[in-house]
């Protein structure tokens, strides 16, 4: 029998490819064969990790600049595989949200899969290619004071399903939503929101998940590849949550 879940021969762009979750990505699409282009705004990370790995190369661009994007999608000739990954948080209750962080984090979280999808449209349909979102949980039910973040997440997987329904046989498209994942952007808000008690939000943080531990970025990684894969051929407009239980509890 074949090797499963390869991507021999195939082109996969991953967006925030740079690091956490991305990164993960990156890593395990490129040893199931594919080349893969790391988008992201970090120049360091991204070409570091280019430089790692076979067959990579990385991608300078701001989700956010539609001029950007679409430059840079008119570089690409081929494409088969989109990863939407690129995201940020913010903490806060719709009282604790200003109209300048609300509109920042639909502009990254919103706005920048739009563009992407947008421009590299041409090219995936050219391809019958894979669309894999990165969601959240937080787009699927309410995690308290994350008004914004889950506001951002709902639309992606709003967006996931709507393009399902467009282009049910020209293209796959898929949603994943994890729980809450170990990566940089973890250590990150624990470093902006929790420094003097980063233990014990980090232990509160693993409990979340009724399985009793934050997931790990490769875990989300091997689910985006077996997504776009020719195996998963029958899946599109699929939600799939990878959390420890969060939404079964």
């Amino acid at each position: 029998m074949a090797t499963p879940f390869r991507l021999d021969g195939k082109i996969a762009l991953v967006t925030g490819g740079a690091s956490g979750i991305g990164e993960a990505t990156c890593r395990v699409l490129t040893d199931a064969g594919a080349s893969v282009l790391i988008l992201d705004i970090d120049r360091a990370r991204a070409e570091a990790l280019a430089g790692e790995l076979p067959r990579a190369s990385a991608v300078i661009c701001d989700i956010t600049d539609e001029a950007q994007v679409r430059q840079t999608f008119a570089s690409i000739p081929t494409l088969d595989i989109l990863i939407n990954n690129a995201g940020i948080g913010l903490v806060g209750s719709i009282e604790e949200t200003s109209r300048e962080d609300f509109e920042r984090i639909m502009r990254v979280n919103v706005e920048g899969p739009f563009l992407v999808t947008k421009y590299a449209l041409p090219q995936l349909l050219a391809s019958r290619g894979s669309i894999v979102f990165i969601g959240s949980v937080a787009g699927l039910i309410g995690v308290k004071r994350r008004f914004a973040y889950c506001a951002s997440k709902g639309a992606i997987v709003a967006m996931a399903r709507q393009l399902t329904v467009d282009y049910p046989t020209q293209l796959r498209v898929n949603c994943i939503c994890p729980g809450t994942v170990h990566t940089p952007f973890v250590e990150a808000y624990l470093e902006k929101y929790h420094k003097n008690e980063k233990d014990k939000v980090r232990e509160e943080l693993n409990r979340r998940q009724p399985i009793g531990r934050m997931g790990r970025p490769e875990e989300v990684a091997y689910l985006a590849l077996y997504l776009c894969s020719s195996e998963a051929e029958f899946a599109t407009g699929s939600v799939v949550t990878i959390d420890g239980g969060w939404t079964a509890a």
